[in-house]
């Protein structure tokens, strides 16, 4: 904190000087324009005649071009006898000005920075910072803080029917205190648990699994304590959830229910930005029965206008327009089609999207007989997707069910 007060004191103090530098000039007569225009005028004079001497002029082309400087030099001279010379101020005043302004700067500042500032408020890491960090952002409760909130409002999940499951195991939990090291044991004591809705209790067990697995815990095994923690507060992500997110992130990058529950937190980190495109890629990579879809179908447009863009479109027809097709004569049909063709190349022109949209564009095309544009749309999308090797797959396998040669 005191390197950052000395290094800002003295960027401060130097924007003063350069500020204040031209205030404690001492008086005086200032330059006139016109003196500069002379001067100009008369180093053309010498340069005219350096060019003769040096043949780069002839004698009638330099004689015409000194007459016309000589005709400005004239005129600036004459604009400067009418000019009033500018007048510095006392140099008394001038300091007076100057000691003043810089003190009015100098406190107006500090009282700035008390108010809406964090004097004496440690560093935050940048991780925490790009992920929507503040001091309310750690300021969150954690855990445990949670739980007891969550306890305190009476928000707990009604427990669900099966008091002898609950009882076999409460006989369970009082098993394992003498074997700590059952590692199968905590294993279903944790999924026990989280059946029954006790999942404060469950995330404990699941802790003691972690630590019984040491290194060979896997991606899996970190994002269920996360969702046993999430659950546990009733949605809110801690920041112990967050960590165990981490860990299973950096175990498996595409642990699916790791990526919502990192898009959860990103949202309530007020990081729409971050969670769309993280729920946007759920949604095309499926399944269409993942538990995590509907919530997300549910809350993606409005996480996609919190984040400053459009909702996501439909990438294909609906059933009503499935069963209108169906009354269609072939050339109605050829309309329809042409029109939804129409509609998703421009969508894709306009706003991009999912590797499947673009794929569905490329073999639309070949139906349609179109080869030229859906060669030129598969093109595009070769450079739309180039670093991703999932996406280039998708789309060379329509460009080739599109008829297209690689």
């Amino acid at each position: 904190m005191a390197a950052f007060l000395v290094i800002a004191g003295g960027v401060v103090l130097g924007s003063l000087g350069l500020v204040l530098a031209p205030m404690l000039r001492g008086s005086g007569r200032g330059e006139r324009r016109a003196s500069y225009d002379m001067q100009i005028y008369r180093d053309q004079l010498r340069e005219i005649e350096a060019d003769r001497g040096r043949g780069v002029l002839g004698a009638e082309e330099a004689e015409a071009t000194r007459v016309e400087v000589a005709r400005r030099l004239l005129a600036a001279a004459d604009a400067e006898a009418g000019e009033v010379g500018a007048t510095l101020a006392p140099r008394r005043l001038s300091r007076g000005l100057a000691v003043a302004l810089a003190v009015a700067l100098a406190v107006g500042t500090a009282g700035l920075y008390r108010g809406l500032g964090a004097p004496g408020f440690p560093d935050q890491p940048l991780a925490l910072r790009l992920a929507g960090g503040g001091i309310e952002r750690t300021q969150r409760p954690d855990q445990a803080e949670a739980e007891a909130i969550v306890a305190a409002r009476g928000m707990q999940p009604a427990a669900p029917e099966g008091a002898e499951n609950a009882a076999l195991l409460d006989q369970l939990a009082v098993i394992l205190r003498d074997r700590p090291d059952d590692l199968e044991g905590h294993r279903l004591l944790a999924g026990g648990l989280a059946g029954l809705g006790r999942f404060a209790e469950a995330r404990v067990a699941q802790a003691r699994v972690l630590e019984l697995m040491g290194p060979a815990a896997g991606a899996a095994d970190f994002t269920d304590q996360a969702e046993l923690m999430i659950l546990a507060a009733q949605g809110y992500v801690s920041p112990e959830a967050e960590r165990a997110l981490a860990e299973a992130l950096t175990r498996d990058a595409g642990e699916p229910r790791a990526r919502y529950y990192s898009g959860l937190s990103a949202l309530q980190a007020g990081r729409a930005d971050l969670a769309y495109p993280l729920w946007a890629r759920l949604l095309e990579e499926g399944p269409a029965d993942a538990p995590w879809i509907p919530a997300i179908e549910a809350g993606i447009d409005e996480v996609a206008r919190m984040a400053g863009l459009p909702p996501r479109a439909a990438p294909g027809p609906g059933s009503a327009e499935v069963e209108a097709a169906a009354g269609m004569t072939e050339a109605e049909r050829a309309a329809m089609v042409e029109g939804m063709v129409g509609q998703l190349s421009g969508r894709l022109a306009a706003e991009g999207g999912p590797p499947e949209d673009w794929a569905q564009l490329i073999r639309s095309l070949g139906v349609l007989g179109r080869g030229d544009e859906a060669r030129a749309i598969r093109d595009e999308a070769r450079g739309v997707f180039t670093a991703d090797a999932r996406a280039l797959a998708l789309i060379d396998a329509a460009g080739e069910a599109a008829g297209l040669a690689p």
